[in-house]
């Protein structure tokens, strides 16, 4: 049986963050980190971009302003960012305000999916220079706690200290490992809505401020802009069962005027938080998108804002050359009537949303803006922790989105460095 003082399961950023962390701190420490997929996964492969200022991947319940601030800074120093500008923020906020509303000023850095995945080999260079093993595409099937003990699909392996940190698509992996160690848990909150996609001229802002954070009234926000050579993409989920959904995303490239596209998209979500007696929100969720794949014929659904004001669904003729002016970046999906999938409270206040949004941003509501559904994001996990460093069972630490402890890059690479604090007294 093979032995390492750590084995980190997740190559994303808050495994990463704790490696380098314990690398630093703990040298000669022996360090394994798994990964079901061949490759290094995470948020970085997909955008990559990072905000920087607090509470923007934070969840409140875990982190206060400064120990936010103190392990941001930690961050920082070591991705060494180049902040994007940003002009014209106080227009922006004061037409936010008079409605209600908020725009945050956040510092922000974009590398683009192809930027993400150079920095990913970077890093996984720098990890195999100072000793870390990384075994890519073997799956953690089983722990035993008592007898420090992983099972995998290729083998067992020992440890003195493990962190488990998988990312939004985890969440059913992580509730098995809490079901094995006898660790109580809640996921109550979901964030559920639409991708909206438009061209640049109709959401001017993004040329002023690369992903503004706007949040509105009934806990509905934006989230996750991308513009110039942009994409809607759709993400691939399963079940428990294995019944297959799916969910849309967004993602661009690094900033490159010949490929340009023209065309911006970002998400307007919902946090839905329930209560008693719904036993899982990301069970309620899956059945939201099981319904939209049911309704798109295995693909998810598209509808143009014109055809949604008129109570219309979309449909492959909308898709012309008159006001319906560009094509869907994600052609792989059904034109439909997203109203017939979507809870009709939740669709309520992102439409809403919207409204005050092309107040403060005229255009948005475009007849030709495409709305995707489902967006649904799965990181609602909450368990038990015993501990400020994230321990669920002696020696046993969680981090990242699908643990709860953070909503994003940054905020996941932070919770893997303080997880890592706990982790040095085994070592």
């Amino acid at each position: 049986m093979d032995n390492y003082d750590v084995i980190i399961v997740g190559t994303g950023p808050a495994g990463m963050g704790a490696a380098f962390s314990l690398i630093e701190k703990k040298k000669g420490a022996k360090i394994l980190m798994l990964d079901k997929k061949p490759f290094s996964t995470g948020g970085m492969r997909n955008d990559c971009k990072m905000n920087f200022t607090f509470p923007i991947g934070f969840p409140l319940e875990y982190w206060e302003e400064n120990i936010a601030n103190k392990y941001l800074d930690e961050v920082t120093r070591f991705l060494k960012p180049v902040f994007l500008p940003k002009k014209n923020i106080d227009m922006y906020k004061n037409r936010a305000t008079r409605l209600g509303c908020s725009l945050l000023d956040i510092k922000q850095t974009h590398l683009g999916t192809d930027g993400g995945l150079e920095l990913i080999k970077k890093l996984q260079k720098e990890l195999d220079e100072k000793g870390v093993t990384l075994s890519l595409g073997e799956e953690m099937l089983e722990i035993d706690n008592r007898k420090k003990v992983i099972k995998t699909d290729k083998r067992e392996i020992g440890y003195k200290t493990i962190l488990i940190a998988p990312g939004r698509q985890g969440f059913h992996f992580l509730q098995n490992v809490m079901r094995m160690l006898g660790i109580s848990y809640i996921d109550n909150i979901v964030d559920i809505g639409i991708r909206v996609e438009t061209r640049l001229e109709h959401y001017p802002i993004v040329k002023d401020y690369y992903d503004p954070k706007f949040y509105f009234k009934e806990k509905v926000r934006t989230f996750c802009t991308n513009s110039g050579n942009a994409h809607v993409v759709k993400e691939k989920y399963a079940t428990a069962r294995g019944d297959i959904w799916y969910s849309v995303n967004g993602h661009a490239f690094k900033q490159d005027e010949s490929r340009n596209n023209g065309l911006v998209n970002f998400a307007i979500l919902k946090t839905v938080r329930f209560t008693e007696p719904l036993a899982s929100g990301q069970e309620f969720a899956e059945h939201l998108g099981l319904l939209a794949t049911l309704m798109g014929g295995g693909k998810p659904l598209m509808q143009r804002v014109g055809d949604f004001r008129l109570g219309s669904r979309s449909k492959t003729s909308t898709f012309n050359n008159d006001l319906y002016d560009f094509k869907p970046s994600l052609a792989d999906c059904c034109p439909s009537d997203i109203s017939l999938a979507m809870p009709s409270k939740i669709l309520r206040y992102i439409w809403s949303a919207m409204k005050n949004l092309d107040t403060i941003v005229p255009g948005i509501l475009h007849p030709s803006t495409i709305m995707y559904y489902p967006e649904i994001k799965l990181y609602a996990n909450k368990p038990d922790y015993k501990d400020k460093n994230f321990q669920v069972a002696e020696g046993v630490f969680f981090a990242g989105d699908g643990a709860g402890t953070s909503r994003g890059i940054t905020g996941a690479w932070a919770s893997g460095i303080r997880a890592s604090e706990g982790m040095e007294k085994y070592l």
